[in-house]
């Protein structure tokens, strides 16, 4: 690099104050410009301030908090000096691959530390003391209780990605185990694509009032997608499935598809249909281990296979450039997931395409989303007649492949693991699962009555 562009991309990054060599690294990276999150949070953690950063995914956010604790590392450094923790695996290993490439220049040390992996191995892997720890709370809070020799007493920043789901959903047993051996001198950032009620009340109850910035406006999703919706009866959803993704393969050889699902079960039934009638994909779940998992999204990102069926776990954060189109097999129960999952696509000014499956039953839950992200939706009109040739095959498809499922016991191994759970909390697993039957039960006849 010579001293004109040096100088130029100074100019670029002036207003948050990085040093030469994290300048140069942002260009090797292809990173010009700061984006509108990293212009107002990066000067605030560099003078020591606690942060809440809200903005749409693809935004920068990572870089948000990573450029300034690369810098204060390279100042001072020692491990391990930054806890990151984040909600799913998948986003754990993008987050350790985006500190690892700008931290070279320092020889930065990060340790991945999530579920699916060897214990010991990670045990080994903490001992060393990396410069940055990326985990999942369970995974930590794991190695916690079992006495693992881990050093979090200095740490210098904690950060909570994806903040609000870290929050809402059933993490606070694990983030309390985690926060008891964290020093209460420590810069804190929150980082989400959301703003949410909890999020809002930590910012008014802290003592330490945090610098907060949101980029998020009025409209949820980002102009450049477009979002429809496919009105249809529930029982051939799976055909009207196959038709869309087969259609859109033929008319786009080098886009990539995402179909986000409700289940894991699901998920992988729907796999099983798909290769069945000679449409390649991969499947991304939590009950598929974890090297699987990594291996799917590789194949994934590499364009060797071009549709990837998913549950939420691929809707929060990951950042895979090439993805065009996105079907919502299921209209989501949370209209806020409607959005992380719709963000997959149309990242960074780019353009995209997003689909919801809406049957007889759905229309509330897709009113929800309607009101959430402010915007009507539009009907996409597809060619019924072309469905119904399919139809027959894609029944008799789905019933070989669910009978796959219950040969080899799909599920078993979750339950074993929530019993395991649960005697470690010193609960009784066999009343819990009986309430959990009950309230399922019940929930199918209610269903059963509204659909008579």
């Amino acid at each position: 690099m010579d001293n004109e562009e040096l100088n130029r991309l100074k100019r670029n990054f002036s207003e948050i104050g990085l040093n030469d060599w994290l300048i140069k690294q942002c260009d090797a990276v292809g990173m010009k410009n700061p984006t509108s999150i990293q212009l107002n949070c990066v000067p605030k953690i560099l003078e020591g301030r606690d942060c809440i950063g809200c903005a749409k995914t693809g935004s920068g956010k990572t870089a948000a908090f990573a450029l300034p604790i690369l810098q204060k590392l390279s100042e001072d450094p020692y491990g391990v000096f930054a806890l990151v923790l984040t909600p799913t695996r998948e986003l754990a290993f993008q987050i350790s691959e985006q500190f690892s490439v700008l931290g070279k220049p320092i020889g930065l040390r990060v340790s991945v530390v999530t579920g699916g992996r060897d214990m010991v191995m990670q045990g080994s892997s903490l001992s060393e003391k990396p410069h940055i720890l990326v985990s999942t709370p369970g995974r930590l809070a794991d190695h916690i209780e079992t006495g693992t020799e881990i050093s979090l007493s200095k740490i210098r920043f904690l950060v909570l990605d994806e903040a609000d789901r870290l929050l809402e959903d059933n993490f606070g047993e694990q983030l309390k185990t985690i926060f008891k051996i964290l020093p209460k001198k420590r810069q804190t950032l929150l980082f989400s694509a959301t703003m949410t009620e909890s999020i809002r009340t930590l910012q008014e109850t802290s003592e330490e009032k945090p610098f907060y910035f949101s980029a998020i406006k009025d409209i949820a999703t980002v102009e450049t997608l477009e979002q429809q919706y496919v009105l249809m009866p529930a029982d051939v959803k799976d055909a009207y499935l196959l038709h869309m993704v087969n259609k859109f393969q033929e008319e786009n050889e080098k886009s990539l598809i995402i179909v986000f699902t409700h289940t894991c079960k699901y998920c992988q039934l729907l796999g099983l249909v798909m290769k069945d009638l000679g449409l390649e994909c991969v499947t991304l779940h939590s009950m598929i281990p974890q090297r699987d998992r990594l291996a799917a999204l590789a194949k994934f990102k590499s364009h060797q296979v071009r549709t990837l069926i998913a549950t939420d776990v691929a809707s929060r954060g990951l950042d895979i450039p090439a993805v065009d189109f996105i079907i919502n097999f299921n209209v989501p129960t949370r209209a806020k997931d409607y959005v992380h999952r719709v963000g997959r696509t149309a990242r960074a000014g780019r353009g995209g395409f997003a689909v919801t499956l809406v049957t007889q039953f759905d229309i509330k839950l897709f009113q929800a989303v309607e009101s959430h992200i402010k915007t009507k939706l539009t009907e996409m009109k597809v060619n019924e007649s072309e469905v119904a040739k399919i139809a027959t095959e894609v029944a008799v498809s789905k019933r070989k492949a669910e009978i796959r499922l219950d040969e080899v016991d799909f599920g078993e191994s979750k339950e074993i693991h929530l019993r395991k759970k649960l005697i470690l909390e010193g609960k009784d697993p066999e009343k819990y699962l009986e309430k959990k039957r009950k309230r399922k039960n019940k929930k199918f006849k209610g269903n059963k009555k509204k659909k008579v």
